[in-house]
């Protein structure tokens, strides 16, 4: 059953459990959630929380269309989205040695400094798909409710 209706707000209601991880110097934060989603057969998914720091950035920022490769230390200061097994939708906030901050979507090919330390929230009674949206032009969230056995 879809949560989805066409202009209203979609809500569903879900217990939470948990998932804590930590990525090692090198590895990509986008790959290794979507990885992870795909080997536990994650159905739906958000990141609570991640402290850690990156040398790559790979970013799109709002209404832009290409990619931005920016490369130095960057503190990460959030990371936010939905995901599962089905597609994902990540924001990540950095700052770099001066404090300046910014934000984008976070794209493949961004690598981990030191450590990015992540709590997810794992939706057991919930899926995650990417419907394409005839009012937006993207693939956009569909929740759904999994139907108990």
């Amino acid at each position: 059953m879809s949560c989805m209706e066409p202009r209203t707000p979609s809500v569903c209601m879900s217990n939470m459990t948990h998932m804590a991880l930590r990525l090692h110097p090198g590895q990509d934060p986008l790959a290794e959630l979507e990885r992870l989603a795909v080997e536990h057969g994650i159905e739906a998914a958000c990141v609570l929380t991640c402290a850690g720091s990156l040398t790559k950035a790979c970013l799109r920022f709002a209404n832009s269309p290409h990619a931005t490769e920016l490369q130095g230390h960057f503190e990460i200061l959030s990371l936010t989205g939905t995901f599962s097994r089905h597609g994902s939708h990540f924001h990540i906030a950095i700052a770099d040695g001066q404090g300046r901050t910014i934000g984008a979507h976070l794209l493949p090919g961004s690598a981990v400094y030191t450590t990015a330390e992540i709590v997810l929230g794992i939706l057991p009674d919930l899926r995650f798909l990417r419907t394409h949206d005839s009012q937006t032009g993207f693939p956009e969230l569909d929740i759904q409710t999994i139907a108990k056995e």
